[in-house]
């Protein structure tokens, strides 16, 4: 089946949050919400249950616990068994969870920054402290871990380590290499390790996503993962994701931190998760393809048209990272420079913490012709800067 992903789908009509952030004369190349429609087995899997017409309390039947099953053990030859699978409203809400469960006020929640502004402010939620450990940006833009700095941001305070892999915002996927000696110095102190793995199916080619709790079982036992199809398959609005932790102890206390409070998704959410998993293979396998041309669209484009912006080429997500702190951009501040003289909205890197002052987070998940003009705007903004 051919997916049309050139098709500019208007979207002010609808309560998009994207497209009514900014007034109609801006073009939002911001938050992660692509611009392609979902996949037509969605669409018609919602239509089906909507058209029946009750909408009571609900509960995973058993082949969503075969479908994910199996997607784990074949993409990942992880062995994920059905007790493992928790339900939840979201990933924030399950990152959330995890540091009430196994934190309190006064410990800490390691993290790398910069990082997705939702887990940098998570510690203020539940009165912890943040930890941070700065990932080191090369020359050529590609983040890497010094693992020196990692251990020394750990305290006798520190409870857990909130991972985020694929990493949001500088589009690192993790190797096997880097999870194995991640998760050795947090089970050498005794961490939770939280794995917000959100992005995991957006990955190019060259590279390979690896859950960290299926590395070993010793890691398995000590971590919380937590999936969604909110990214992937464009369902963000319909408030759905997946927690997965094998150890039944941990289970039972991330469980009971959310009794009464962020308990399972959604009916619509639940549907449209089991029918994205078991039938959407095809279209995201097409989706990849077009992002990853969109990526070298613009990694091209940013290096022929840009020589004072720099950014690496993400190898995961659909995020680019651009530092743009040597582009002479008035108060170092390219979020406003490019809202207000090129009427284009991006992410402003400074809300992603320590390291993010000076870089915008543009998001290429969206048909060709919106990308190229907000390209075009952002060539505009910057020849009036000389």
């Amino acid at each position: 089946m051919p997916y049309d992903f050139d098709r500019v789908i208007e979207r002010r009509s609808t309560e998009s949050n994207k497209w009514h952030k900014y007034p109609p004369d801006v073009l939002p190349l911001w938050v992660a919400d692509m611009d392609f429609a979902s996949p037509e087995p969605v669409i018609r899997a919602l239509r089906e249950r909507v058209e029946h017409g009750v909408f009571g309390y609900g509960a995973e039947q058993p082949e969503f616990h075969q479908v994910m099953h199996e997607r784990f053990l074949k993409r990942y030859g992880w062995n994920v068994e059905p007790e493992a699978m928790v339900l939840m409203p979201g990933v924030t809400p399950g990152n959330n969870t995890a540091c009430r469960a196994f934190g309190g006020p006064g410990d800490g929640v390691l993290m790398q920054l910069p990082v997705y502004p939702p887990i940098l402010r998570l510690p203020d939620n539940v009165g912890m402290s943040r930890d941070v450990a700065s990932l080191t940006r090369g020359a050529d833009g590609r983040y890497t871990i010094d693992f020196d700095a990692f251990e020394r941001a750990i305290t006798p305070r520190t409870r857990l380590f909130l991972l985020c892999n694929p990493h949001n915002p500088v589009g690192r996927v993790f190797t096997r290499e880097e999870l194995l000696r991640i998760a050795e110095i947090c089970l050498r102190h005794n961490l939770i390790i939280c794995a917000d793995e959100v992005h995991g199916d957006l990955v190019y080619s060259g590279h390979s996503h690896v859950p960290i709790a299926s590395l070993d079982p010793e890691i398995e036992a000590r971590t919380i993962t937590l999936h969604a199809p909110s990214k992937t398959f464009n369902l963000a609005g319909l408030k759905t994701s997946l927690a997965v932790i094998p150890n039944r102890a941990l289970r039972e206390k991330f469980m009971a931190a959310r009794v009464d409070m962020v308990q399972t998704g959604n009916i619509l959410g639940y549907t449209a998760m089991l029918a994205a998993y078991r039938d959407g293979q095809p279209w995201l396998d097409e989706l990849l393809r077009y992002l990853e041309n969109n990526r070298d669209f613009l990694v091209d484009y940013v290096r022929a048209r840009f020589p004072s912006i720099e950014m690496g080429i993400p190898e995961g997500t659909y995020l680019a990272w651009l530092d743009c702190r040597r582009a002479g951009i008035p108060s170092n501040d390219p979020f406003t420079f490019f809202l207000e003289s090129g009427r284009v909205a991006f992410n402003d890197g400074a809300t992603f913490g320590r390291g993010g002052e000076g870089f915008v987070r543009l998001n290429f998940g969206c048909p060709r012709a919106l990308l190229v003009q907000g390209l075009e705007r952002m060539t505009s903004a910057l020849a009036r800067l000389t």
